[in-house]
């Protein structure tokens, strides 16, 4: 017979950090004398009391002795789910250096390491996502309550993030080993924008792998099956979503890195039903638009003669090429099939056009040429010779696809203008070119933004710095999490991301713009994003699409004529926005006061209260 469990295990018990109280967990050292009675720690933790800049201080110092940033993600992590405020802490005092290690591009890395670090990660038994195996889907009401149990009433989730690992960065399938990214996308919303962490929920559908690698390796934790075919994929993925949507009507659906085709079905299937987005397809057009809206007012090229070469027309592609044929009809009121007509796509077999003699994937016709006769280009050389683009954009994950060789041919094709150069591709080993390189293939006179995080660049001849600017999706996803949280759209429109990505390029200060960068300092992104979210708030209340009154009444003072999307925000939408933007507490009075709800002891007062 086997033993039988007790039912009756507290939640506190099973919480995200597997704290027993979590003021204890988030104070941690700097619990007053006074809290530690009422809390019965008492003689259970060392005597010293310390202000939150020491404990601080403790973390960063530990941080910086880990070799590897492997080895960091995986101190983070423990951090994080044992004492969210300070970790919160850490991230927002040190943005620059700790954001490629919970996200791009060490998480790609620790995607791959996943079963070998989860257990790593957190302690045992905290809850931190749902994953959801294809063989308990039936059971997702179940999976879902349990969840629900595992968390305070009042931290009903507003955002997740839901991959199924098919399609990780550039990195390929990698099965339930994609809950990283979940869990690193929710740390930049909460980093970036404010978003509360307790009520962020990361979730990876489990529905096997058809890697070899992981199937093969006894440490992997996922599924040990191929993946299903398509009508299964989708019966149980909106088996999925459905159910989530009914548990919680309100939440903000983000899919992230799904195959390319389900990444397209899945938005399509339910933009209309539910409020969501996906990043890969909309989040990565927005932000590269921002930039590129940017780079075409310095580039010394009239809007219409851009001549636009995409290398790579998966979702990302395809998705932010759409974006940027908005960008030329409602700005510059180019026709469509003009501005269509801008754009060029190669792929693995060379050249997208309508006569290639293939059948081509659904999302890759609309951007299929017409005009070619009998010309067709097998490879990137021939189609830059043919084409002779004013702008490179690469989101192939192919290493180095922008050889020395055509960024020089750039150069030369752009004698008269800056040529526009975007490698797009993560994590940095896919990356079709670095900033160095394009640089001295250049002259120095490129218009540069990448994925991925590149060192600055000095030029020889003169010592000047140059800064890349990086096309990073955080500069606009977190925002548009916030702004659907607050004013909560029927559902988000192309307009209100075309919104986000003005005021993006508009976010640019004086000094960054004098710098010829692309992008504002990363520095300032809580500043950045609140704009955007404003920004996005008033397109949700143009379009009449906001079903919060609040920020309806808020937008009306600040409405303009006329519904073209602008990316402006009036100030008082501005500071409404800043309000809701969730910090960490820096000090205990702060702490006690994010956490005003205990069953489990009396109210304590810290020891500056006497």
């Amino acid at each position: 017979m086997s033993p039988v469990m007790d039912s009756g295990t507290s939640s506190a018990r099973r919480s995200r950090s597997g704290s027993p109280d979590p003021l204890a967990s988030n104070a941690g050292t700097t619990l007053p004398y006074a809290a530690r009675s009422a809390l019965h720690l008492k003689g259970l933790v060392p005597s010293g009391v310390e202000d939150f800049c020491v404990q601080e201080q403790r973390a960063l110092e530990q941080l910086n002795t880990k070799s590897t940033n492997l080895e960091k993600y995986i101190f983070l992590s423990w951090l994080r789910s044992t004492n969210s405020h300070l970790f919160y802490r850490l991230v927002l005092h040190n943005l620059r250096e700790i954001a490629p290690v919970i996200y791009t591009p060490t998480v790609g890395q620790a995607c791959e390491e996943y079963s070998h670090i989860y257990p790593f990660l957190a302690p045992p038994n905290a809850v931190d996502g749902l994953y959801v195996p294809i063989n308990e889907v039936e059971n997702i009401e179940e999976i879902i309550q349990n969840y629900k149990e595992s968390i305070k009433e009042d931290d009903t989730p507003e955002i997740t993030v839901i991959t199924d690992g098919s399609r990780i960065l550039g990195l390929g399938d990698l099965g339930m080993n994609g809950m990283g990214i979940p869990v690193g996308k929710l740390q930049l919303y909460v980093a970036a924008a404010g978003l509360n962490p307790d009520r962020c929920l990361p979730i990876v559908l489990d529905f096997g792998t058809n890697n070899a690698k992981f199937l093969d390796d006894p440490l992997y934790l996922g599924l040990r099956q191929q993946r299903p075919d398509d009508a299964e994929f989708y019966a149980c993925a909106n088996r999925v979503i459905s159910a989530l949507h009914t548990a919680f009507p309100h939440m903000f659906i983000q899919f992230e890195d799904f195959s390319t085709d389900h990444a397209f079905g899945l938005l399509d299937q339910w933009r209309n039903q539910a409020l969501c987005f996906n990043d890969d397809i909309q989040g990565t057009g927005c932000v590269i638009l921002g930039g590129f809206i940017s780079a075409v007012e310095q580039a010394q090229v009239h809007p219409k003669d851009q001549r636009i070469l995409f290398v790579g027309a998966g979702s990302a592609g395809v998705g932010v090429a759409k974006q940027l044929v908005d960008y030329f009809v409602i700005e510059h009121k180019i026709p469509e099939d003009q501005a269509k007509a801008m754009f060029w796509f190669v792929d693995s077999r060379g050249m997208i056009t309508a006569n290639r003699g293939d059948k081509l994937a659904a999302h890759k016709v609309y951007f299929a040429r017409r005009d070619n006769g009998n010309v067709q280009c097998a490879n990137i050389e021939e189609a830059l010779e043919y084409v002779k683009p004013t702008a490179l954009i690469g989101l192939s994950t192919i290493y180095k696809a922008f050889n020395e060789n055509i960024l020089s041919r750039m150069n030369q094709l752009n004698q008269h203008a800056r040529p526009i150069i975007f490698p797009l591709s993560n994590p940095e080993s896919k990356a079709e070119c670095t900033f160095e390189e394009a640089m001295r293939c250049t002259n120095n006179r490129v218009l540069f933004a990448s994925g991925t995080a590149f060192p600055s660049y000095t030029i020889p001849e003169t010592n000047q710095v140059c800064v890349p600017g990086q096309g990073n999706n955080m500069y606009v996803f977190p925002a548009i999490g916030l702004g659907a949280v607050l004013c909560k759209p029927l559902r988000i429109t192309d307009t209100m991301i075309y919104a986000v990505s003005k005021a993006l390029a508009n976010s640019l200060n004086e000094e960054e713009k004098q710098l010829g960068e692309l992008y504002p300092r990363i520095e300032r992104i809580r500043s950045v994003s609140a704009e955007l979210a404003a920004a996005f708030i008033r397109q949700a209340v143009r379009e009449g699409l906001a079903k919060d009154q609040k920020w309806v009444e808020i937008a009306k003072s600040g409405l303009a004529e006329g519904s073209d999307p602008d990316g402006l925000f009036a100030l008082d939408m501005l500071e409404e926005v800043k309000k809701f933007m969730w910090l960490p507490a820096e000090t205990f009075e702060q702490l006690r006061a994010a956490h005003p709800h205990y069953h489990h002891h009396p109210v304590v007062h810290s020891d500056s209260d006497h």
